[in-house]
């Protein structure tokens, strides 16, 4: 049995759970979520737990199992805390500023770059810090969007500048100057 896929999900309070065959609907403070799953699982609701239980031992089955539990806890969590990624600008002259709702990047090239939220998302800047917030209920499309967000100035090996996750390392490259003292 799944190590994942046999533990319960807690149900905080303010967070109701509707099953309606495969399909889970989870709503609570923040957003509602729906998510269908295979029919080969289903869903038992005790109390403030669910469990997600599978019929055989089937290769598939297994498979979805542990995927199935962990996304309902990221549905749960979603739909009471909350999400959030942090992006860090690192270069001479790149900021990040928010203009109503949509995020306005200055990140080298000629024109600013402006990214539109998607509905359950918004972002934050900390213009000081120089550090973007990605917040939302849907783990998914928080993670989709902060890798977009990346993905318009990733960070380069020489210099290190770019748009990158917090905590994240980027290796660097010797120049051509580390080149000519290797060859001697």
């Amino acid at each position: 049995m799944s190590r994942i896929g046999r533990m319960p999900v807690k149900i905080p309070a303010g967070v109701q759970i509707q099953i309606d065959g495969t399909t889970v609907k989870v709503r609570g403070p923040k957003g509602e979520l729906s998510r269908t799953f295979p029919a080969v699982l289903s869903f038992e609701r005790e109390a403030d737990t669910l469990k997600v239980k599978r019929s055989s031992d089937d290769r598939k089955e297994r498979a979805s199992h542990g995927m199935a539990r962990a996304i309902v806890q990221n549905m749960v969590t979603g739909v009471s805390t909350g999400f959030q990624k942090d992006l860090q600008i690192e270069g001479v002259g790149y900021r990040a500023e928010l203009k109503g709702g949509d995020l306005v990047l200055s990140v080298g090239f000629s024109h600013p770059v402006t990214v539109k939220p998607p509905a359950g998302i918004s972002f934050t800047v900390d213009e000081k810090a120089r550090l973007i917030k990605v917040l939302g209920f849907d783990r998914e499309q928080v993670g989709q969007m902060a890798a977009d967000i990346r993905h318009i100035r990733p960070p380069e090996p020489y210099k290190g500048k770019g748009l990158r996750y917090v905590g994240e390392h980027v290796r660097r490259k010797a120049g051509k100057a580390g080149k000519a003292a290797a060859a001697k």
